[in-house]
Parts: structure tokens; sequence; C-alpha cells
């Protein structure tokens, strides 16, 4: 697919924002691993203006941390957080007027293509859940907030805090399975069983009964 090509114009851009679900990643500039690298978080877009946006994401960044943001529409964002709440945070976009003229032709040129995408032929297609915030639950019954990123009858696609070797055993939600896979921005877990698609967001905020031993 060829990148979208879109033209700058001067001017205010105050009545300029989308308003959809769009996945990215970030990193928070106060956050290290213990190799000292600054771990990629995957997140979800929930609103953009050229001035700021609104980001659910696993990890909350703190009030004046600065927030390296990439989405495919939009490109790097430099930001920092300017309100912190439950799901994720609001950033404001750190921009020098071109860029800011950019940006609001981007977005503009996202509303008018929002519908355009590809269609998922695997087996169990894969769905963006409506609310991606869930908890993982550890075999040793440890609980950590993550985020879905995308999700199927047979399995999801997990950024979180922690980064659980192959085979380990949890629960995404209700859901149990093992990690399959590592990717660049979180981990992929296979489930023990198909759920019904019908339910997948429900079991997303529900506890698991047990989890298996590793």
């Amino acid at each position: 697919m060829q990148e979208a090509v879109v033209s700058a114009r001067p001017g205010r851009h105050d009545d300029v924002r989308y308003i959809g679900a769009l996945n990215g990643c970030y990193t928070l500039s106060e956050r290290r691993d213990t190799d000292g690298v600054a771990p990629v978080y995957a997140c979800r877009l929930c609103s953009i203006s050229p001035h700021q946006a609104v980001l659910v994401a696993p990890v909350i960044g703190r009030v004046g941390e600065a927030v390296a943001a990439h989405f495919k529409d939009f490109g790097l964002l430099r930001t920092r957080v300017a309100r912190e709440m439950t799901t994720g945070f609001a950033l404001d976009i750190d921009l020098d007027d071109e860029g800011r003229d950019k940006l609001a032709a981007k977005i503009r040129w996202r509303k008018q293509n929002a519908t355009s995408h590809a269609p998922d032929k695997r087996e169990y297609p894969r769905i963006l859940p409506r609310l991606p915030r869930s908890v993982l639950t550890l075999a040793d019954g440890k609980h950590l907030p993550c985020f879905v990123i995308d999700i199927s009858r047979s399995g999801a696609a997990i950024s979180a805090s922690v980064l659980p070797g192959c085979g380990t055993p949890l629960a995404v939600g209700s859901m149990i399975g093992r990690v399959v896979r590592r990717l660049d921005i979180g981990f992929a877990v296979a489930f023990t069983e198909i759920y019904p698609q019908d339910q997948l967001e429900e079991r997303l905020s529900a506890p698991p009964s047990e989890i298996p031993a590793a």
C-alpha cells in the first residue's frame, strides 16, 4: 500500500480533530529496562488534533514526562503527558507551526479515508476490543494490567510492563493460554480453547478461575 501524500496548509486548526480507534506504539522517557533501553509499548489512539492526543495504554506516564508516540498515518510524534487517566493519558504535541500544519493535513486525510482497510482472511479474524485494557493473571496468582492490541477466538496480542517467556501459562481476563512468541511491542498468547466470538469482550473483563502450572 502506498503511503498517503498530504500537503500542508497554513492557518489555525482548532476545528481539526480525528476521533477513532487507531493502534500505535510509544516509549516513555523515564522508563528503562535492565539494559538501559526504553521499552516500546502498544497503545490505542482515541482522538488527535494538531495540539493534543488521547491514548489508551498499558503503562501510564507521569504528567510532564516526555513521550515518543508513533502511528502509521501520523508518523512519529514528540509529546509530553498533559493529564493522567485511569486507562491512559492525554498528550500535548510538541510541534512548530509548519509541523502543526502538516499534522492537520494528515488528520484531514485520515478522516476522509477512515473506512479503508484490507480484509482479514485468517481462520479467526482479529478484532480491536472496544475496551482494550485488561488484566494478566500469572500462574503464581500475580495480577498485572495489560493492553490488548487485538484479539481473536484463538488468541491475542498483548502489551504490558512485563515480557513473559515463550511457554509461560497465563490468563488474559478469563481466557487461559500460553505465550507463543515475542512481538516488537509485546507478546502473542494462544488460548487453550476456542472462545465464542460474542464472549470475547465480556471475558476480557472477567477474572480466570484457575491458571495451569508451568
